[in-house]
């Protein structure tokens, strides 16, 4: 096939090196001669230029990106023919693709891959907001300029959400290894869609590869559809709870589960960027920059140094250092541990992501306000089993009230199939009630979904019949308590 470097379009633009081909077009460093600046040229394939249908989608992609102005979308600035070849004219972008610096890198630092996280969500949301969505979301078309910022590129088969889609019923476009369930299978994509590819492009980012491969790639897009991703958590284990739980939203099949816009995804990530800059006491690369744009409610999880640069705020932390390292301490104490660390792993379950808060104690049946130690409630989910979470101690056995008990929340909600309890005391009896919304205040509002069991061991799993139902709080309700009067629980570990 004859090079077309060199060859003049439409008297201006001159193609001076090949940078990239697909299957409907190759992109081209070129040169404007009018203005005098590098642009990117994306050249239709002459041998597909006469397919209305292809044409049309060409089109469509400039008339499409051409309606978004976004600092973190590349800009088309031009469009047109030269002896019936068709052909975009982009912003040129000189760095190297998010694809080609996680196989440079491998595993990206954490804040920075949560920072490029951002401005890619910030960039879909600005195209989701006029109607686009991208549809073939992945590292490959993000763009990472010489000053470290992202760029999303190659709306090549983006479609307007309000118009009638050009390609057959069922037909599966974008590339599968970020492929969403719904559009493996054919079926309606939207912004969502384009929010799983996302949450998948963060998993790599964080971990080096992408989630699943198979021997083609109908076999890829099928794990999508039916397996869920392998847990984050064990395959880096420095990553914390809230990040693991964003991915993991980001990526549910469910899509009443999945984020439902970008702006929730977005204040998600941008609260986690600040609060893993604040765990490791400083940022650099991109993340830096980002953290400039937080919004303040997430800038207020900074250390004061990062919210307020300047000599009199270093004096003041200087003199409050030895105040300032205690909290510090206890705030890594407190995050500590979180997710699904130390989970068992029984066949065909996988462990949901629970952060350290989303325990509470539970005691309706109480005559007092003081509830059945709130205080420790973190210890049955720090993931640290020499801790633990205890009810009141009482003489005789609960003979003066039916139960109490400690809930988890798993928010969203989850349709989970086993929950566990570790305990340093084995011999209490519990059983397993789950909720839909607000915790009920009494007893009768949750339901059933575990009858009660004797805690035999230092483990007791209790296997759930919700019926495929999602719930977002689990209830352990303690009936029985053994000769000392108190039931201690180290640690609560929920399946799905």
């Amino acid at each position: 096939m004859p090079t077309l470097v060199g060859t003049l379009l439409s008297n201006r633009y001159r193609l001076d090196e090949k940078v990239g081909a697909g299957g409907m077009s190759t992109v081209y460093r070129a040169f404007d001669t009018t203005l005098e600046r590098h642009v990117a040229i994306k050249l239709l394939h002459r041998e597909i230029a006469g397919d209305s249908h292809q044409l049309e989608r060409f089109r469509r992609e400039a008339r499409a990106v051409a309606q978004l102005s976004h600092q973190h979308i590349v800009t088309v600035i031009d469009a047109g023919e030269d002896d019936a070849r068709p052909y975009i004219v982009f912003e040129f972008v000189a760095g190297e693709t998010l694809k080609e610096r996680i196989r440079r890198l491998g595993r990206l630092p954490v804040a920075e891959a949560v920072a490029y996280a951002i401005e890619i969500a910030r960039a879909l949301g600005a195209a989701h907001q006029r109607g686009i969505v991208h549809r073939d979301v992945k590292p490959q078309n993000v763009l990472i300029d010489v000053e470290g910022s992202a760029k999303v590129t190659d709306f090549g088969i983006a479609r307007s959400l309000d118009e009638e889609g050009l390609t057959a019923d069922g037909r599966v476009l974008g590339t599968t290894d970020y492929v969403s369930p719904e559009q493996a299978l054919g079926h309606a994509v939207t912004g969502q869609s384009d929010l799983y590819s996302l949450g998948v492009v963060i998993y790599e980012m964080l971990t080096g590869e992408v989630p699943f491969k198979g021997e083609n790639q109908v076999a890829v897009a099928m794990k999508h559809v039916r397996d869920d991703l392998p847990d984050l958590q064990s395959r880096r284990p420095e990553i914390s709870a809230a990040l693991a739980s964003i991915v993991e939203h980001a990526t549910a099949k469910d899509l009443t589960r999945r984020y439902a816009s970008d702006a929730d995804l977005i204040a998600d990530l941008e609260d986690v960027l600040a609060i893993e800059t604040a765990r490791a006491g400083g940022a650099t690369g991109e993340a830096t920059t980002v953290l400039r744009t937080l919004p303040s409610r997430a800038r207020r999880r900074l250390p004061l140094r990062m919210r307020h640069p300047g000599w009199l705020i270093a004096a003041l932390v200087l003199t409050l250092a030895a105040t300032g390292a205690a909290v510090f301490a206890l705030t890594r104490q407190a995050e500590r541990g979180t997710g699904t660390s130390g989970a068992s792993k029984p066949r065909g379950l996988s462990a949901v992501s629970l952060g350290q808060t989303a325990a509470k104690d539970y005691d309706p049946f109480g005559t007092g306000s003081s509830g059945e130690h709130p205080e420790q409630t973190g210890a049955a989910l720090d993931r640290t089993p020499s801790t633990f979470w205890s009810t009141e101690r009482y003489r005789g056995g609960l003979v003066s009230k039916p139960g109490v008990g400690l809930y988890v929340d798993a928010r969203p909600g989850v349709a989970a199939r086993a929950l566990e309890v570790r305990t340093p005391d084995p011999g209490w009896t519990a059983e397993v009630y789950a909720a839909d919304r607000e915790p009920p205040e009494e007893l009768s509002g949750w339901q059933k979904v575990a009858t009660a069991r004797t805690v035999d061991g230092e483990r007791q799993r209790y296997d759930l019949d919700t019926a495929g139902q999602r719930f977002r709080y689990y209830l352990v309700w303690i009936t029985k308590l053994d000769g000392s009067g108190q039931a201690r629980i180290s640690e609560v570990y929920l399946f799905r």
